[in-house]
């Protein structure tokens, strides 16, 4: 069971988002809440696995609540969930200390399959908002200072059709190689930078300043 606390100061937005939760077997919404204040004042009884956060919110922002989140509760992975696709407010949030950012828009199967993802190690994240996570954070030269990963250059470009949202396929047209080669250089880069999926590999890339 997946425990999830949401944070949505939208009424309409925050029901239809708790009730796609219950609604499915294997999630369970512990709580939603309309501000980050009140989130606050009960997150230490309620310890979720995820919480879904909005950026702009009355009161505290999103931003200082992830903060406050991570402080008091290392270990709870949090997804941005917000209508802001702004790089600076991506930049922000990946880092106050936000696993994922999504989209409002994002289609409920897409969002319950983030949350497992989430919950799994992953850090899920559209692709064309990944892209702008890498640029930002190429251009304020901010990564984790922790030792890089060797890449072949190879597995570089690779990372970086994932990084672009390209397909196995279509990776493998643009490099002129075949898509068991693919596959073989991502399990390389899976290894080298201890993640189990394409989202994981992508924020890890761009935390360390790969890409």
């Amino acid at each position: 069971m997946i425990d999830i606390l949401i944070v949505e100061d939208n009424d309409t937005i925050r029901q239809g988002i708790a009730m796609l939760i219950d609604g499915t077997e294997g999630y369970r919404c512990i709580g939603a809440y309309r501000d980050c204040e009140h989130m606050l004042e009960e997150i230490d009884e309620k310890i979720p696995d995820i919480i879904l956060m909005d950026i702009g919110l009355p009161g505290m922002s999103g931003i200082e609540g992830i903060k406050e989140v991570k402080k008091r509760l290392p270990d709870v992975e949090i997804i941005v969930l917000t209508i802001y696709e702004e790089s600076e407010n991506v930049f922000q949030a990946i880092c106050a200390g936000a696993c994922g950012y999504l989209v409002k828009k994002t289609p409920p199967a897409q969002l319950l399959e983030a949350i497992k993802e989430a919950r799994d190690g992953g850090s899920p994240m559209s692709s064309h908002i990944a892209r702008k996570v890498v640029t930002l954070f190429q251009q304020k030269k901010i990564f984790d200072p922790s030792p890089v990963p060797l890449l072949t250059d190879r597995e570089r470009e690779i990372l970086t059709g994932l990084v672009d949202g390209k397909t196995y396929q279509a990776i493998a047209r643009f490099l002129h190689i075949s898509i068991d080669t693919v596959r073989y250089h991502i399990r390389n880069i899976y290894k080298k930078l201890q993640v189990h999926s394409e989202s994981e590999a992508v924020a890890k890339a761009i935390r360390k300043g790969l890409l």
